[in-house]
C-alpha cells in the first residue's frame, strides 16, 4: 500500500465520523445549534482539525439533504411501474420525496435558506440537486407524452420547472409553519393535478 493509499484511508473515515457526529448533533439540537466545535468533539477530533476536512455546517447539512434524495429517488424507481399513468407516476415520485423530507425537517429548512445565497458553495449544491430532482420529473414527463398522455407540443422541461417550483413553494410555507406536513403534501398534490388540467392531451 502506497504512503498516500494510508493517508486517504484516514481521511474517508475521518469524513465518516464527522458526518455522523453531525447527523446525530442536528438531530438533538437542531441545526442551528449544532456548532463545528461541537460536531468536531462529538467525532473525537480538537476544533481546528475539522477544517481540513469541510469548511462550514451547511456542507453537511447538504451531503445529508443529498443522501435523502437518493434514497427518494431509490424508492421511486423500485416501486415504480414504467407503463403507469404518468399522472399517477408523479405522485408516487413527490410523495416518496415529500415523506423523506418531512421527516428530516430541519434539512430542507436550511437547502431552502441556503438558495437566497447563491454566491456560496452550499448554495450550488442544493442547485444542483434541485436540477437532478428536475431532471427526473422530466423523465417522468418525456415517457408520459411518447405515451401520448401529454400534448405534443408541451415543453417538458419548462413544465419540470413549473412543477418542482410548486412543490418547493409548498414547502417553503410548510417549513415557515404557514401549513402543517399534510397541508403540503395536499398542495403538491394539488399542483401536479391542476398543472394536468392545463396540459393534459
Amino acid at each position: 500500500m502506497r504512503a498516500d493509499d494510508g493517508r486517504l484511508r484516514r481521511g474517508r473515515r475521518s469524513r465518516e465520523r464527522i458526518r455522523r457526529a453531525a447527523r446525530e448533533l442536528f438531530r438533538e439540537r437542531g441545526f442551528d445549534g449544532a456548532t463545528l466545535r461541537a460536531i468536531a468533539e462529538r467525532a473525537g477530533m480538537g476544533a481546528s482539525s475539522i477544517y481540513r476536512h469541510v469548511e462550514t455546517k451547511e456542507e453537511l447539512l447538504v451531503q445529508e439533504l443529498a443522501d435523502l434524495q437518493e434514497e427518494a429517488w431509490a424508492r421511486f424507481r423500485s416501486a415504480d411501474p414504467h407503463n403507469a399513468p404518468v399522472r399517477g407516476r408523479l405522485h408516487a415520485f413527490f410523495a416518496s420525496q415529500h415523506e423523506l423530507l418531512a421527516r428530516e425537517k430541519d434539512l430542507t429548512v436550511i437547502a431552502l435558506r441556503a438558495t437566497t445565497y447563491p454566491h456560496q458553495r452550499v448554495a450550488r449544491n442544493v442547485l444542483a440537486l434541485h436540477d437532478r430532482t428536475i431532471g427526473l420529473i422530466a423523465e417522468i414527463l418525456q415517457a408520459g407524452r411518447a405515451h401520448a398522455e401529454l400534448d405534443r407540443e408541451v415543453d417538458v422541461l419548462a413544465a419540470s420547472r413549473t412543477l418542482f417550483h410548486a412543490t418547493s413553494g409548498a414547502r417553503i410555507s410548510w417549513a415557515n409553519g404557514l401549513i402543517d406536513e399534510e397541508g403540503c403534501r395536499q398542495a403538491i398534490a394539488v399542483a401536479v393535478d391542476q398543472l394536468f388540467r392545463g396540459i393534459g392531451a
